[in-house]
């Protein structure tokens, strides 16, 4: 009985990593090559309703209704993208090409007074100590220098190389207008053909399946639209208790920054307490740094509470998934992974699939 118990713990094991990993190496690479048709499919069902009611309050053919809902959708997409890409994209060029000349006029003196400032406190000291602590400072200031020089360079030559590699978006793009033409088109006949493929059985379970996803997607959008707000407030708060000017202008940016698994809050608010400080308003970083600290710490409390609570799943297990997915899918992992569980826990607790007790 133990040998058999054995033997089947191996298969099973065996078999569930199979599984694992041809999903990985799936949606890893898999997502990518099919990407154009699956956002175009996507596309089509978020305007199939739309479609219909223009359909029926114009009195219109299906399939020039879904034309004209498809253009209308990608030439609104299209001007919003192609104004905020070049606005973003000039601002981070010109910020990062500027940070060599900041350094120089700005950083450099702070720096050196700052470090002039701890010399003279250790002149009393043995003189040799002082002259490896000037090397120290002198080389530190070096480094920085070329940290700086360095970043500069490579964040524009990054930015160069995508714009080498827009060949391949465009393509990409374009494969997926023409699909969302075609699939939104005859979407009734595709959805029917691929059903037709489909066991009863699977149908329903894929039925069930886009039925929860659509909504836990739905859901977890205005999980994170409620985060970004509570962080807004608490920033807005935060910024006009300690007289920043614009702090309604500033939190709102910080906030949009904040969705950013990354760089987050942090990406914006750890630069400009460094900065602060060496300008010498110590009052001023010390008051940044508690208002980033009081936001890091409710953010860090209330993101698993909030995004698990909507989607069904202990704030650890959310919190474990989207660290996990993050690591492994990037930005698709930070929201997939919770609701690829999610969705599994769901199935389970109806009696769908059974993979825990």
């Amino acid at each position: 009985m133990n040998i058999e118990k054995k033997k089947n713990f191996i298969i099973n094991s065996l078999y569930i990593a199979i599984i694992a990993i041809l999903v990985f190496f799936v949606i890893k690479y898999g997502l990518g090559l099919l990407a154009p048709f699956i956002i175009a499919f996507f596309i089509a069902y978020i305007l199939r309703k739309p479609t219909n009611w223009v359909t029926k309050k114009f009195k219109l053919p299906s399939k020039l209704a879904s034309i004209l809902m498809v253009i209308l959708f990608y030439s609104t997409i299209g001007v919003v993208i192609v104004l905020l890409t070049i606005r973003l994209g000039s601002a981070i060029a010109y910020a990062f090409a500027f940070l060599p000349e900041f350094y120089t006029t700005e950083l450099s003196p702070l720096l050196m007074n700052f470090f002039e400032a701890i010399e003279n406190t250790f002149r009393t000291m043995d003189p040799q100590l002082v002259q490896t602590l000037n090397d120290l400072f002198n080389q530190s200031l070096k480094a920085l220098g070329d940290l700086l020089s360095s970043l500069s360079v490579q964040v524009i030559s990054l930015i160069s190389s995508y714009a080498t590699s827009l060949p391949e978006l465009l393509i990409r793009i374009l494969f997926t207008i023409i699909s969302t033409f075609f699939i939104a088109s005859d979407y009734n006949q595709v959805v029917s053909f691929l059903n037709r493929q489909l066991t009863p059985k699977t149908a329903n379970l894929l039925r069930h399946i886009k039925d929860y996803i659509v909504g836990t997607l739905f859901v977890c959008i205005r999980s994170y639209a409620l985060i970004m707000f509570i962080t807004f407030v608490e920033l807005a708060i935060g910024l006009s208790i300690i007289q920043v000017e614009n702090s309604i202008f500033i939190a709102f940016l910080i906030s949009i920054f904040d969705i950013l698994p990354v760089l987050g809050t942090g990406g914006i608010m750890i630069p400009w307490i460094i900065l602060v400080a060496f300008q010498g308003n110590y009052a001023l970083s010390i008051g940044l740094l508690v208002v980033y600290l009081v936001i890091t710490v409710i953010r860090n409390i209330i993101e698993p509470k909030i995004v698990g609570q909507q989607i069904g799943l202990h704030p650890v297990v959310t919190l474990l998934s989207m660290f996990i997915g993050t690591k492994l899918f990037g930005m698709l992992g930070l929201f997939g992974l919770p609701i690829t569980l999610s969705l599994l826990k769901h199935l389970n607790d109806d009696g769908t699939i059974k993979i825990f007790k």
